[in-house]
């Protein structure tokens, strides 16, 4: 890429709604949605980086930070080739990507992040774990049903997501309540994202079409 992309991050524990929130974004002009799970979606196996992703996730392995990166830069280049990202005016809304520190740092010299949306839950673990699997049930999804299971997605979240969050500056964090109501989590992103209004403007003019809704990677 030539210049850097500007972008929206959306960091959240399990269930907290930042799939919900970031497909919301999605559909707004001048907003494209990628969530970690669209890019591995895209990839074709048949190509020498399909094969290597193959290679981890056949085997239920973790795919390396320079991998999924590369697949990273490959679907963006796929956007833009197809129209679907215009990287001069578009704003990229990404969740689920950067994972770790390292993954951010392949980054920096690709994204300019002018917001960091962090959806924290003010309540406690037991109820997270209550209300997850209150909705692993009621959308079938039984392999997220187990508690077990879901204190340790929880756990890993918290292991992993706060030195990535500390690696951007302070000032272009928002903190948001995601338990609220998923139109007043709406409210207070739009409020955050206003409130950097400079920053979003010097992408340039929004582009006027909506981009494909992404499922964000558990």
């Amino acid at each position: 890429m030539t210049h850097k992309l500007k972008a929206i991050l959306l960091f959240g524990a399990p269930g907290s709604g930042k799939g919900t929130q970031g497909r919301m974004l999605g559909v707004l002009p001048g907003f494209v949605h990628i969530a970690c799970g669209e890019v591995f979606r895209s990839i074709d196996l048949n190509s020498e980086v399909g094969k290597q992703f193959l290679k981890y996730s056949s085997k239920g392995q973790l795919v390396p930070d320079d991998l999924t990166i590369r697949l990273w830069h490959e679907h963006i280049q796929k956007l833009v080739h197809t129209g679907a990202l215009k990287p001069e005016s578009d704003i990229l809304v990404l969740d689920g990507i950067p994972r770790s520190v390292s993954q951010a740092r392949m980054l920096d010299d690709d994204i300019d992040v002018v917001r960091l949306i962090v959806l924290r839950s003010l309540a406690n673990r037991d109820e997270i774990v209550r209300r997850l699997k209150s909705r692993a049930l009621k959308e079938n999804r039984l392999d997220d049903a187990n508690e077990e299971t879901i204190r340790r997605r929880l756990r890993v979240y918290d292991e992993e997501s706060k030195p990535v969050i500390e690696h951007y500056a302070p000032g272009v964090r928002a903190e948001i309540d995601a338990f609220q109501t998923p139109i007043e989590v709406a409210h207070d992103i739009f409020a955050a994202i206003l409130g950097r209004g400079e920053a979003l403007r010097r992408s340039g003019p929004p582009s006027a079409r909506a981009t494909t809704e992404a499922k964000h990677c558990k």
